[in-house]
């Protein structure tokens, strides 16, 4: 499978046409803007997230509540797009300069965006660099998270640490409904609400606040990847998708950069044959061994470094000018780390997705299910 994304920060629309997907999938809007509702919210978002009520419209690929097996096509309209319609007019002459960026942000994509391109209005570079664009990775991954659960897969994200505040509580599945409710997406009430009040006195100076995300799948097959290329290693496609999300600095699998202070002893998961079949009593791994799928739990963690964005601006230079200047300023978010759980548990569903198809294939999803089925029961059986 495939997709591909389109649209700006503050143009009409966001676009996206995904290729690949069998036929008889049940989609509808409901299974996707629930997912674009969790990922406008949370505590520490900005003044944008007030403005924009996003929804999928899918205009092509779906007929009666089912896919066809044609390219599925959906687009999120961006309502601030009102305020902005000159401003970001396709249309030739009279280029607006009321908001014309050039004081370049650091951390931000303007300045190396815009001697790349050589573009001088760094809102060029802006536009299609934004966050914004994360909605429609959102979108695709939601349709990769109703494949995945129409296979018997399960999925969450959930925040670890936020602005140096640790979680200490353990992960477990029967409080994955705990994480929904959570304001921050955290399973630790105490971390919480100290979490919190870091924000708001981030908020009160002008700074913004990173942290670190964590997802997990369970009820995955063993063998999706390969250990034969490089490329088609599982943990790798991972972490590409994840690192490709905006303001994410590192990706860690299992016991990632932990492992590298442990033995192996205390690093490698122990096998046992069970009633079951093959079982381990620890998850070092992170459920992938080799670039492949080991039949225990998928373990994704991600940083999240804070927005560039600065209501309190950091020094840089007018590229226009050539001057020292305040960075510019855009509506910004306090911290989005919440929201990242949601942005990273798509991107990683849609890697498993395509996984899944480039494993098992099948033109339906009767067919996939057979064949995953199957894959179960020989894992089982071996």
């Amino acid at each position: 499978m495939r997709f591909l994304t389109a649209g700006e920060s503050h143009g009409p629309q966001l676009t996206t046409i995904i290729e690949g997907l069998p036929s008889n999938l049940e989609l509808t809007k409901d299974d996707i803007d629930p997912w674009l509702a969790k990922r406008q919210g949370g505590y520490g978002r900005g003044r944008r997230m007030v403005i924009e009520r996003d929804e999928a419209n899918i205009v092509s690929g779906v007929r009666a509540g089912r896919t066809t097996g044609a390219p599925v096509t959906f687009v999120i309209e961006n309502r601030d797009w009102r305020n902005w319609t000159e401003i970001m007019s396709p249309l030739p002459g009279g280029e607006p300069r009321k908001k014309a960026l050039t004081a370049a942000r650091p951390g931000h994509a303007d300045l190396p965006g815009g001697i790349k391109y050589r573009l001088r209005d760094l809102r060029d570079v802006l536009e299609r660099a934004s966050a914004r664009e994360t909605a429609s990775r959102v979108a695709v991954g939601a349709v990769g998270l109703k494949l995945l659960s129409d296979l018997g897969v399960e999925g969450v994200g959930h925040v670890v640490s936020l602005g140096g505040i640790e979680s200490t509580v353990p992960f477990e599945w029967s409080r994955v409904a705990e994480v929904e409710d959570s304001e921050l997406r955290c399973l630790d009430l105490e971390a919480s609400g100290r979490m919190i009040e870091r924000i708001d006195a981030a908020k009160k100076d002008g700074d913004t606040l990173g942290g670190v995300v964590e997802v997990r799948f369970r009820g995955l097959p063993v063998g999706l990847g390969s250990h034969v290329h490089w490329d088609r290693k599982l943990d790798g496609r991972i972490a590409a998708a994840v690192m490709g999300i905006q303001a994410i600095k590192g990706v860690e699998i299992g016991l990632g950069f932990e492992a590298a202070r442990r033995p192996g002893s205390a690093v490698h998961d122990p096998i046992f044959l069970r009633e079951r079949g093959y079982e381990r009593d620890s998850n070092g791994a992170g459920g992938l061994e080799g670039g492949m799928t080991n039949g225990e739990d998928l373990v994704v963690r991600a940083a999240m470094k804070p927005i560039a964005t600065l209501m309190k601006p950091l020094p840089t230079v007018d590229v226009a000018t050539r001057e020292a200047a305040d960075a510019a300023r855009e509506r910004s978010d306090t911290t989005a780390v919440p929201a990242a759980s949601v942005i990273v548990q798509c991107a990683v569903a849609w890697v498993l997705a395509d996984a899944m198809l480039e494993k098992f294939g099948g033109d339906s999803m009767e067919e996939l299910r057979e064949r995953v089925a199957s894959a179960h029961a020989f894992a089982r059986a071996y």
